[in-house]
């Protein structure tokens, strides 16, 4: 069942709603075989304490952006990808990413990216299987910070839909303690580049990084898409 918090105002509703219920199913694990992806209105609507006017109108606005497909005569499913549709999503991200963190070598100040650094000063690659919950949410911020700070608006407003519908991708992928340990590795070199200001660096880096989750996923990953 999906978990969602119940509103406690109702200032702008159709909005508050609608975050809720994409931050709710970004935060899903979808590709759990056991996870149920059915969206039922009158759930969520007791779920957030509203009307399902505003569930119904959010749903269409999900279906939209690609987060929720509705079938006929069935009803609302969060929208489980096909393994060449994730890896085409990797792909879009390795570009995107890669041209922030480019970005973010001529753009972002010292502190800011010192800031990365402190993600990871806990971390250690022999103990993460213990941190590998906290770590998951460290990777993501990582992530979204590197887009945030090449100070590119049109970017980040393409990146947002797209990273959020790559969450429980990545948090799925890092639960690998191995992949966990690498990932650390990554990000401390993506780091040094990005201090070092090496544009080119950074970006080869971030790029790999990503192509990296691409080629585990295709190695790894045994499943069907909801379509």
């Amino acid at each position: 069942m999906l978990n969602v918090n119940r509103l406690k105002d109702l200032e702008v509703l159709k909005d508050r709603v609608y975050r809720s219920l994409r931050d709710a199913i970004s935060s899903l694990d979808v590709y759990d075989p056991g996870v149920d992806l059915h969206l039922d209105e009158r759930t969520l609507a007791e779920q957030l304490g509203v009307s399902r006017t505003p569930i119904r109108e959010s749903l269409i606005r999900l279906e939209n952006e690609g987060f929720v497909k509705t079938i006929p005569h069935k009803g609302a499913f969060v929208v489980r990808r096909s393994l060449d549709q994730i890896i085409d999503m990797v792909h879009v991200w390795a570009a995107l990413e890669s041209m922030a963190a480019r970005l973010t070598t001529q753009r972002a100040t010292d502190f800011e990216i010192s800031k990365l650094r402190t993600l990871f000063s806990t971390y250690d690659g022999s103990k993460c299987e213990a941190q590998i919950n906290e770590y998951s949410e460290t990777n993501i911020e990582f992530h979204r910070t590197i887009i945030e700070l090449s100070r590119c608006q049109a970017l980040v407003d393409i990146a947002e839909n797209l990273f959020l519908q790559l969450k429980s991708i990545r948090l799925r992928s890092i639960t690998d303690p191995a992949r966990a340990e690498h990932s650390i590795i990554d990000h401390i070199h993506i780091i040094e580049a990005l201090e070092k200001r090496d544009a080119n660096g950074a970006e080869m880096l971030v790029r790999n990084h990503t192509l990296r989750l691409a080629e585990h996923i295709e190695q790894h990953w045994n499943f069907s898409s909801s379509e």
